[in-house]
């Protein structure tokens, strides 16, 4: 299928931010999107979660916030789809503008806010794709008026528990006042313990992974803490990480002042050591998803060896379109061959000092 993204780029990128992505959801819904993927190189696939996986790219949540492109998005060579953040209660997020280019640093400064159409219309969305290839998780959150926002993870777990490939609980997004708080030691160990006893036991129904979600702005005591209830209470795995807070003393755009989360390249080296630090401290125990600033399939080759089995991007497709895809697949593919493995699982941590 011919490429269309270099026709279309100059005229998204002459679009408000938020305008072009709607405008890209709905070329997408209206099938204008890439048909089929060529097959992965078979080193590629790997075994996690219960589920294979044929390669281990993902797009990470905020792309495709309410589920409505979850086959197009599978259909450009991706892996796997996260959807979400999905809350209990459709929520219109917070006031525009609020997702920002930063084209200089190859970055955004988004502070959306959990906008969504709300869990009963995604779950309806799943539920119509039962049946179809592809792996899609789902990422959920709290509604920002939300009196007990531990409830609203517990409903969202046990609304998709059986219509999603696993389940994420993000903790960590700047953009809802207060949410980060949920990843202190004790208001985190009562989250994953409410969520766990909402869980169907293994006999009853298949088990539907259970994955958190982290911020990259933790100190060492948190991660620590973070990886204790992780261990204890058996989540099945981690994403390292959401947008950061900081970071913004070095950037060259004129947007990057706006407050919000950062993702991009700014994020990659930051994001990168947590995601280390935590599969030191876990000693490769857990599934790890390493997420930020991944442009090429270098950086996912490092994410890999710095622990992770997974990996999400979502920025980079801004700047370099769907192409990309494909790129890092090859080029990863090729990292894999040319360090003597037969198989991206063999690669996983093995730059990191144990």
């Amino acid at each position: 299928m011919v490429d269309l993204y270099p026709l279309a780029a100059p005229l998204l990128r002459a679009l408000k931010p938020e305008f072009a992505h709607s405008l890209t959801i709905w070329a997408l819904k209206s099938g204008l999107g890439a048909r089929a993927a060529p097959p992965d190189p078979p080193s590629l696939t790997l075994s996690v979660l219960g589920r294979t996986f044929a390669n281990p790219i993902g797009m990470a949540a905020g792309f495709d916030k309410s589920a409505q492109v979850a086959d197009a998005i599978l259909a450009m060579g991706f892996g796997f789809a996260e959807v979400g953040t999905v809350t209990p209660k459709p929520q219109a997020g917070n006031p525009k503008p609020r997702l920002f280019r930063l084209s200089q640093d190859h970055a955004l400064i988004n502070r959306l806010g959990f906008n969504n159409d709300g869990l009963e219309v995604v779950a309806g969305r799943l539920d119509a794709r039962r049946g179809r290839s592809g792996i899609v998780g789902v990422n959920i959150g709290a509604n920002r008026d939300s009196a007990d926002r531990v409830a609203d993870y517990v409903m969202g777990f046990e609304r998709f528990a059986g219509l999603a490939d696993y389940v994420t609980i993000n903790v960590s997004s700047p953009n809802t006042p207060g949410l980060r708080a949920l990843q202190d030691k004790s208001a985190l160990d009562d989250l994953v313990e409410r969520l766990m006893a909402a869980r169907p036991e293994p006999e009853s129904a298949r088990r539907t992974p259970l994955l958190l979600k982290i911020a990259p702005d933790l100190d060492d005591q948190a991660l620590d803490d973070i990886a204790e209830i992780v261990l204890a209470r058996h989540i099945d795995g981690v994403i390292i990480s959401n947008t950061t807070i900081g970071r913004r003393d070095r950037l060259r755009s004129r947007h990057g002042h706006e407050q919000g989360g950062l993702s991009g390249t700014p994020l990659f080296q930051m994001s990168t050591q947590i995601l280390r630090r935590f599969h030191q401290i876990t000693e490769g125990r857990v599934l790890l998803i390493g997420v930020g600033g991944i442009g090429s399939g270098a950086d996912a080759y490092e994410k890999i060896r710095s622990g992770a089995s997974l990996v999400q991007l979502y920025s980079a497709l801004t700047y370099q379109g769907p192409g990309l895809i494909k790129r890092i697949k090859q080029d990863l593919a090729a990292c894999l061959a040319r360090d003597g493995f037969s198989h991206v699982a063999e690669a996983v941590g093995t730059g990191v000092e144990r």
